[in-house]
């Protein structure tokens, strides 16, 4: 007959099965807030790093400049915070990064979510005198 063919891609690769999405329980967290001019991303991790929960303002199907809103990031705010809440998160610190005009917007919503910030940290790349800028133009 011949040898049966192996399966690629199969699920017990590694020899979990289920998704454990709502099978942890995290009690602290740490909300990270990336605005730019062009998007807000929200991604919540535990506090060893890793991520638990993550939106955007595009995957909230906010497409073209209004990404860029404060409406946008308050949504996509929402639908990161939703997730974890019914995973038992109570505590959370906050980070902010980034310029964008959804930087108060998502801080407001992750204020009357309920969960208890302990801090909030605004850890924006600031240069300390940075690159060196291109040469004049000659014309």
């Amino acid at each position: 007959m011949g040898k049966p063919i192996p399966k690629i891609g199969s699920r017990r690769r590694n020899g979990r099965i289920g998704s454990r999405k709502n099978a942890r329980k995290i009690p602290k967290g740490v909300i990270h807030v990336q605005t730019s001019f062009n998007n807000t991303i929200v991604a919540i991790t535990d506090v060893r790093g890793q991520v638990i929960s993550w939106s955007s303002a595009g995957t909230c199907g906010f497409k073209g400049p209004k990404r860029g809103t404060p409406f946008a990031a308050q949504t996509a705010a929402v639908n990161a915070i939703r997730t974890v809440a019914d995973q038992g998160m109570q505590r959370a610190e906050v980070m902010i990064k980034g310029p964008g005009l959804g930087r108060d917007a998502a801080l407001r919503t992750i204020r009357r979510s309920g969960i208890l910030l302990s801090f909030i940290r605004d850890v924006t790349p600031m240069p300390h005198n940075g690159c060196r800028p291109p040469k004049k133009r000659r014309i």
